[in-house]
């Protein structure tokens, strides 16, 4: 197979990050390092281009309106080569592994620099477009896929309000529940290991934000890093405490988690597990969290905040039905949907 460098078959372009003043509601769109970010009234590029996001979130890939403006935390693609189709090149790019290409021990950035040795694979024009097009295709669908499940969640919490709008029954989640705050080892780079027996290191970037369930783990950590951290079971509820404060995740492996995880466990005798995630995915309990959140800079939640809020309590015989409703739901999400008409 042959290749090019990347910097063969295009021009890598960067200019400067305009002021944040300069930004306007109306204009021609900015683009960065995610994306568009704002709109300015004076643009730097006239045509689609592949913007790579090359400054604080490195990696990220997009395609730009035409009459853009691109800000100095996007390298830009231009001029591409006749012989190469923009949207494999584009494909390419998010197919990269770029913690080998990253610069910088302060703000991680991407240069052109660091791209001079990246190569591609050069196929033919026409197969070129064949695999584009099959990529565009899978792109499209897990679109549609994200979409059934957003409005199949939805269902879901509108029969929770339906079944349980009117339960008075409220206790306090520390009086239903134990709740302990997660551990580092620290550092925390000295614990982690690629061995089989390794301990499952459950991290915010291992769950999708929509997951019910954590099944898996990018990372583990030494056994001698587990005694450092706290074990969770399958079964067990961790609740981000930072960030995305207050989504709730079940646990279905065992593992350690950090203490950017609250930990809920030995609640068997008043909730169905099912109940008890959508109970806190729920807006009565988000506005108290949303209310009680400390930080300044960054909200989060402590184990004291979470056990002094509200939580309905209806019978378990009502909760099981609700969990029997989730599971049906779930079933449905193999079968696109059609059951409730979506799909």
């Amino acid at each position: 197979m042959d290749y090019d460098y990347l910097s063969e078959i295009c021009q890598l372009k960067q200019w400067k990050t305009i002021p944040n003043k300069e930004l306007i509601r109306e204009g021609f769109p900015v683009y960065g390092a995610n994306g568009i970010v704002g709109y300015y009234s004076k643009y730097n590029h006239v045509s689609e281009t592949i913007l790579l996001g090359c400054r604080g979130t490195c990696g990220s890939v997009h395609i730009s309106r035409p009459y853009s403006y691109i800000n100095g935390n996007a390298l830009c693609l231009d001029n591409l080569s006749n012989c190469y189709n923009m949207y494999y090149v584009y494909y390419f790019l998010k197919s990269l592994d770029y913690s080998k290409i990253i610069s910088g021990t302060g703000i991680p950035q991407i240069t052109q620099i660091c791209l001079k040795n990246v190569t591609i694979p050069r196929f033919p024009l026409e197969k070129q477009i064949k695999i584009s097009n099959e990529l565009i295709n899978i792109d499209e669908l897990i679109k549609k896929n994200k979409l059934l499940l957003v409005k199949l969640d939805n269902i879901v919490k509108s029969q929770f309000i339906e079944m349980f709008g009117d339960c008075k029954n409220y206790k306090l989640i520390g009086d239903t529940l134990t709740i302990c705050r997660g551990a580092s080892p620290r550092p925390i780079s000295k614990f982690i290991t690629s061995d089989e027996d390794g301990i499952n290191w459950i991290k915010i970037g291992d769950v999708d934000e929509n997951s019910l369930y954590i099944t898996s783990t990018k990372e583990k950590i030494t056994n001698n890093g587990a005694e450092k951290s706290r074990r969770v079971k399958p079964g067990d509820f961790i609740l981000s405490n930072s960030m995305s404060f207050g989504r709730p995740y079940i646990l279905g492996i065992n593992g350690c988690v950090h203490d950017g995880w609250l930990i809920l466990s030995n609640y068997d005798k008043v909730f169905n597990p099912l109940y008890l995630y959508y109970a806190i995915r729920n807006d009565e309990v988000q506005y108290q969290f949303n209310g009680i959140a400390n930080g300044a800079t960054v909200r989060n939640l402590n184990s004291e905040l979470v056990r002094n809020t509200n939580i309905k309590v209806p019978s378990i015989e009502l909760q099981n039905q609700f969990a029997s409703f989730v599971e049906q739901i779930d079933k449905s999400k193999y079968f696109g949907g059609a059951e409730y008409g979506i799909y």
